[in-house]
């Protein structure tokens, strides 16, 4: 078998999206930082999350069957990083970051370059994280926000994926 350093170099070379992946069960929301995201079909048109089966954002999608995807800013990427650990909610905003309810009442982040709205439609138990594919419900960009480049991963010092820790 290769060798976990080498399978970590390769397994980080795979690009990948940085965003925001908004969840909510009853009255409890969370955003989280996600790198594991992507189009699986074009009809019906499904997105596909891969969610660590541990995290509240987990929980909140296996429960409320819907999530969104927040799109940011490839210049602001410092937001990733407060949204490494479960959000606090105040009224209108996750961790200070307006938010408004999707048709589905999953959080949308108001300063997402573009957002897509899923309802969970399969999950595939992964082991270590679970496959959320959901059918979406709704989309857009922010008013200016089709000609932002997005996050991806290669826009921060950030590595997820990879083999896991103490192996």
């Amino acid at each position: 078998m290769t060798d976990i350093a080498s399978m970590n170099r390769v397994l980080w070379a795979i690009p990948n999206v940085l965003c925001l992946v908004g969840s909510r069960a009853g009255e409890e929301m969370n955003a989280m930082t996600a790198s594991w995201v992507t189009q699986l079909a074009m009809d019906p048109v499904l997105v596909g999350v891969s969610v660590d089966a541990t995290s509240v954002t987990h929980r909140l999608i296996t429960d409320g069957r819907v999530f969104s995807v927040n799109l940011w800013d490839r210049a602001d990427t410092r937001v990733f990083v407060k949204f490494s650990k479960p959000a606090a909610r105040e009224g209108d905003s996750l961790n200070g970051r307006p938010i408004r309810q999707g048709a589905t009442g999953v959080p949308i982040l108001e300063e997402a370059v573009a957002f897509l709205e899923c309802r969970v439609v399969h999950t595939l138990d992964l082991g270590s994280h679970t496959l959320f594919v959901g059918e979406v419900v709704e989309c857009g960009f922010r008013v200016g926000g089709e000609d932002v480049p997005v996050a991806r991963v290669e826009d921060t010092r950030m590595k997820y994926g990879g083999v896991l820790r103490g192996r």
